[in-house]
């Protein structure tokens, strides 16, 4: 696999397409599971740096959806949302992801400043393993992003969500 390295060591970008992030989270991973399946602690980390998350709504089953909002400094509202695929309750989640509005209808990334070139649905798969000593490797695979510049600032938005993710577990 040709890999291609972002600003920090655990996000890797792969030609097939998906982005692959690691993070060692000082948590036992029932902790960090419940941080991604209770709206109220998804609110607490979600979105870039510097963005915060006004809300989160999780409807946690299979064929569930899930919408949340990040808002920016400047007072800009993001949504996201999909359906959960598959849940492994501690060790797996498998979701689609799409821009929305805020009623919860799948957007163009154009809606949102993005190429016209964005897909309409990618798939999110994060699991989370015990390290044997308290702490939680969790392992995200954001597939279908498009090459170049819009893969690498996905990158960047979840790594600096995953620093607030941990720093939440403090």
């Amino acid at each position: 696999m040709d890999e291609s390295r972002m600003s920090t060591s655990n996000v890797k970008i792969n030609t097939e397409k998906e982005l692959v992030i690691e993070r060692l989270i000082d948590a036992p991973r029932e902790r960090v599971w419940k941080a991604w399946t209770r709206p109220e602690l998804v609110m607490k980390w979600w979105g870039p740096q510097y963005f915060t998350s006004p809300v989160a709504k999780i409807d946690l089953r299979v064929g569930g959806k899930y919408l949340f909002c990040m808002r920016s400094p400047e007072g800009q509202d993001f949504w996201s949302g999909g359906e959960y695929l598959e849940i492994v309750e501690n060790k797996k989640i498998v979701y689609t992801d799409s821009f929305m509005d805020a009623r919860g209808n799948i957007v163009s990334g154009e809606f949102y400043g993005m190429g016209a070139d964005f897909p309409r649905e990618l798939v999110v798969t994060v699991t989370f393993d015990d390290d044997g000593q308290g702490k939680t490797r969790m392992t995200l695979k954001h597939s279908g992003l498009p090459e170049g510049e819009m893969r690498e600032m996905t990158g960047s938005g979840w790594s600096t969500s995953f620093d607030k993710l941990a720093e939440s577990m403090k």
